[in-house]
C-alpha cells in the first residue's frame, strides 16, 4: 500500500493533485491506515497510471472520467481527441502558411494599404485555405479573442450585422458537431 505522498512522487504529481483527482472520482483511495491515512493499492496505482495517460493526451477530466468509468467507448473518446487535434495541427498549420505568404508580399511592398474582405479571403485562399478551414480559423478566433474578432471584422469593412452574425457562426462552430453547415466565403475573382 502506498500513502498519497508516496504515490504522487512516483508520478511527479503534487498531493493536492490527488485530491483533486478524489474529489472528481477519478481516484479514490482502497482503505485509510490506524492514523487516517489514506492508503492506495497496486490496482489504484494502475488506475492512477492511465489516468496520467490520458490527462496527458489532452483528454478533460470529464473525458478521463467516462473512459475509467467503461472501458466500452474508450476508442471513440480517443478518436474524438485524436480528430480534434488534427483540426487544430491543420488550423495551425494554414495559419503559419497564411503568415509566411503574408511576410513575403509585405517584404515586397505589395500589400494594399487596406485590406477589405474580399483581399483578406483571397490571401486565405492563396495561403491554401479551404472554407472549412476558414471556419476553424474563425471559430479559434472568436473563442480565443472575441472583442478582436469584432475589431477585425469591422476593419475589414464589413457592417456590424455582418460581423454579428460571423460571429454567432463562429461561436456556435466550436461548440457544433461536425456536420455544421458549410459558409460560403468570396471566390476569388
Amino acid at each position: 500500500m502506498y500513502r498519497i505522498s508516496q504515490l504522487a512522487s512516483k508520478f511527479g504529481l503534487s498531493r493536492s493533485t490527488l485530491l483533486y483527482y478524489d474529489q472528481e472520482g477519478l481516484l479514490s483511495p482502497s482503505g485509510r491506515s490506524d492514523a487516517g491515512y489514506r492508503l492506495y493499492s497496486d490496482g489504484d496505482l494502475e488506475r492512477l497510471a492511465a489516468i496520467v495517460s490520458f490527462r496527458k493526451a489532452g483528454l478533460s477530466v470529464e473525458e478521463t472520467r467516462a473512459l475509467l468509468a467503461s472501458g466500452e467507448g474508450e476508442q471513440s473518446v480517443i478518436r474524438r481527441r485524436l480528430d480534434a487535434i488534427g483540426e487544430q495541427i491543420r488550423a495551425l498549420q494554414a495559419q503559419q502558411h497564411l503568415l509566411a505568404r503574408m511576410l513575403r508580399v509585405q517584404s515586397g511592398g505589395e500589400l494594399p494599404e487596406s485590406v477589405d474582405k474580399e483581399t483578406w479571403v483571397a490571401m486565405l485562399r492563396a495561403a491554401g485555405m479551404d472554407d472549412e478551414a476558414m471556419e476553424t480559423w474563425h471559430a479559434e478566433f472568436e473563442r480565443r479573442a472575441p472583442q478582436a474578432h469584432h475589431s477585425f471584422l469591422l476593419s475589414l469593412g464589413i457592417p456590424e450585422q455582418e460581423a454579428r452574425a460571423i460571429r454567432e457562426w463562429s461561436a456556435a462552430a466550436g461548440i457544433a458537431t461536425p456536420a455544421k453547415p458549410r459558409r460560403n466565403f468570396p471566390r476569388e475573382r
